[in-house]
Parts: structure tokens; C-alpha cells; sequence
């Protein structure tokens, strides 16, 4: 299931925040830009807009920003 697209993240917990994820994967510099991005419709959860910046992600869930997409990968199942 390896997409050469799709770069995995993986995270210390079971879970994190939509917020954070962009941060963590560098698909923004700071927290400001990532409200800025969820407010605006530009981010993905799983195939789907999501504007809530403290959305739960937890494994094998996809975020895309800007035609960049990131999978979570979990201690548990990584």
C-alpha cells in the first residue's frame, strides 16, 4: 500500500491534532499559518475538507496540503 505520493509521519502518541500535523510535517511554518489554511478550506482529512483545526488524526489518516499528501503512522502500528 506504499504511494510514492504519500509520505508517512509517524507520531510519538495515538493520536494528533490537525494543527500540529502541519506543523510537524512542515506543510506550514507556525500555527498561524496553519489556522490560516484549515480556515480557508485548503486542507484535507482524508480525501475531505476539513476546516477544524483541532481534528484528532490517528493512524493511516491522510492530510493533503497544496497537492502534498501525509499519511499518520502510530507507535502501535508503524
Amino acid at each position: 500500500m506504499n504511494n510514492p505520493e504519500i509520505e508517512d509521519i509517524s507520531i510519538r502518541d495515538d493520536m494528533i491534532r490537525l494543527g500540529q500535523l502541519l506543523k510537524l510535517a512542515s506543510l506550514v511554518e507556525d500555527g498561524v499559518e496553519a489556522a490560516e489554511l484549515v480556515r480557508n478550506g485548503l486542507v484535507k482529512v482524508n480525501g475531505q475538507i476539513d476546516d477544524r483545526r483541532g481534528r484528532q488524526l490517528h493512524h493511516g489518516d491522510t492530510v493533503t496540503v497544496n497537492g502534498r499528501t501525509v499519511r499518520i503512522v502510530t507507535p502501535a502500528e508503524g
